[in-house]
């Protein structure tokens, strides 16, 4: 297994990007370990996200339920500590399906979905982590182009998970403008993340960041940047890009 073709290219490419991180995270004065990679798998098979775990990453991230579903059952058996996460805009009837698979929802964005993650947290018996995504707008300001709260409901939406029963509240998401410099959202986005963290202190997490503006994410603060095509390469099929939340 380590020595197919494709482990070896994928452990190349594993390497460059942990490098990137390290390498931004140290001119930003941090330690490299206070971030983690979030390999997102959506679109590429089993086999890949199998491949990825012989080089030793844990954490994996898809867009929707279904196929989370079906490579966490394919892999269960023989890679029973991989953590999965869900980035993908959630609808509220799926949040059945995302709680029964125990999966960190990376997407909360209005209090409807906080309310049926919450019930069906309950049913399951479990707790699930959340974070709380936030619009930074699209490529001219506007929101509502990358999915995710308007900033002005972000506190009332964190106090919803923090009051809820069976979600506990890990922080804030938020992808990047297309087309613009990405450096000030993530400012706005860790400015929000600081505010946020002064009424609910468990909310240490910021997820922010992709192949092509990790740097940037981490610089502002990043504690997880979400990953797919400087792991994995192209996407085989056509999808949203990477890290859009927006439905399919």
């Amino acid at each position: 297994m380590t020595s197919s073709p494709l482990v070896s290219g994928l452990a190349e490419k594993l390497r460059t990007v942990r490098e990137r991180i390290d390498a931004a995270a140290r001119a930003a004065g941090r330690d490299p370990a206070t971030v983690r990679l979030l390999a997102v798998s959506k679109t590429w098979p089993a086999e890949d996200v199998r491949a990825l775990a012989a080089l030793g990453q844990r954490h994996f991230a898809e867009n929707r339920v279904q196929e989370l579903a079906g490579k966490a059952a394919e892999l269960a058996a023989e890679l029973p500590d991989l953590r999965w996460h869900l980035v993908g805009q959630l609808q509220r009837n799926k949040a059945a399906a995302a709680a029964r698979l125990g999966v960190t929802v990376h997407s909360v964005d209005r209090a409807a979905l906080v309310e049926a993650l919450d019930r069906a947290a309950e049913r399951e018996q479990r707790v699930l982590d959340v974070y709380v995504q936030v619009d930074l707008g699209g490529p001219e300001g506007e929101l509502g182009a990358r999915g995710g709260a308007l900033p002005a409901d972000v506190p009332a939406l964190a106090d919803a998970v923090g009051e809820s029963a069976a979600l506990r509240l890990r922080g804030l998401m938020a992808v990047a403008p297309r087309r613009r410099e990405p450096a000030p959202a993530f400012a706005r986005l860790a400015e929000l993340a600081e505010q946020i963290r002064a009424t609910h202190p468990g909310a240490s997490e910021l997820s922010a960041g992709m192949s092509g503006d990790l740097e940037a994410a981490v610089t502002a603060g990043a504690t997880v940047v979400r990953v797919g095509t400087a792991l994995f390469g192209a996407r085989p099929l056509a999808s949203p890009a990477e890290g859009d939340t927006r439905a399919p």
